[in-house]
């Protein structure tokens, strides 16, 4: 029996968003998203669910007031666009910065949320080669790593307040009309696709379905504290998952990106597609969580290859 709840939402209109906001329907949650834009909220998200302006913290603290549960999903892409010091404000401003306003107005709200699951990502422990990594492995030091360091500090800033906090370092996350698989599929389905730098590097994925599952254990579930890894069980590298999707494709997958190519485009901030993260799922494992797509075949068959299932 679902304990039924009334949920705020940062990042509704987002990829992860858009597909935790119908599945927290469906268990019989109420939903308000904090939004930026109402028209493209309401849009996105339909009539039904309430919408609060993001007008600062103060304005939080009413729709706080009235949840049981935070989930926050906020951030501007960290791909596409060199990492200049203003988009490195950009990138540290829309999730630190949020995080920080959000808790803070959880802290002055009362009654106040119980729980609070905000994301994080793997890029938290920097580019670690083979090294397998649990979520009691020690953090990187590159950009993205400090970056996700100080998004989960600002989360856990929570737990002062009686807050139970989990925080979701996601890998790529693969489902349909979105993400980072809809960069990818143009070239692959011309059969121009392959892996990435050496292809040697670990690529962590999870398959959407699943990582809304997980958020939607984590926000019910007490067992759920600290640093979770939302990845799936199999590990797949970048040419290992390149061979998989050109099997899903029935299309070639053998063309590489050169690592020198991809950062004369964009920098350090090519580190996203080179770096090895060779993460576990300990924590979900551990207590049980259940995989629809535990495997990467099963995974991309589903989403690209209309094969019966849901991604949401």
């Amino acid at each position: 029996m679902i304990d039924v709840m009334r949920i705020l939402v940062t990042g509704a209109t987002g990829f992860i968003g858009r597909a935790l906001v119908p599945r927290l329907q469906r268990d019989g949650h109420a939903i308000i998203a904090w939004v930026r834009s109402e028209t493209r909220a309401r849009s996105a998200l339909g009539a039904e669910i309430e919408l609060a302006p993001a007008s600062g913290r103060d304005a939080l603290k009413a729709p706080l007031a009235r949840c049981d549960a935070v989930v926050n999903l906020a951030g501007e892409s960290v791909l596409g666009k060199r990492w200049t010091a203003e988009r490195r404000r950009v990138l540290e401003e829309s999730r630190i910065g949020v995080t920080r306003d959000l808790v803070s107005a959880m802290a002055q709200s009362s009654p106040r949320p119980r729980v609070l699951v905000s994301g994080s990502a793997v890029g938290w422990y920097g580019d670690r080669g083979d090294e397998r990594l649990t979520e009691a492995s020690s953090p990187g030091d590159d950009f993205l790593a400090r970056l996700c360091r100080q998004w989960e500090d600002a989360a856990f800033a929570a737990e002062a307040a009686g807050v139970r906090v989990a925080t979701l370092r996601t890998g790529v996350v693969l489902g349909r009309n979105g993400g980072a698989l809809a960069q990818m599929l143009p070239p692959f389905r011309l059969g121009l696709g392959g892996p990435v730098g050496t292809g040697r590097q670990y690529f962590p994925w999870i398959h959407q379905h699943d990582l809304v599952s997980a958020i939607a254990t984590m926000i019910a579930d007490d067992r759920y504290r600290g640093a979770v890894n939302g990845v799936a069980p199999e590990e797949a590298t970048s040419r290992t998952f390149a061979a998989a999707l050109g099997r899903a494709l029935h299309r070639p997958a053998i063309l590489p990106t050169p690592a020198l190519a991809l950062r004369a485009i964009f920098g350090e901030a090519a580190s996203v597609l080179l770096a090895s993260q060779r993460a576990e799922p300990r924590a979900l494992v551990a207590n049980g969580f259940t995989f629809a797509f535990p495997d990467l075949d099963r995974a991309l068959a589903d989403i690209v290859g209309g094969a019966p299932g849901s991604s949401a």
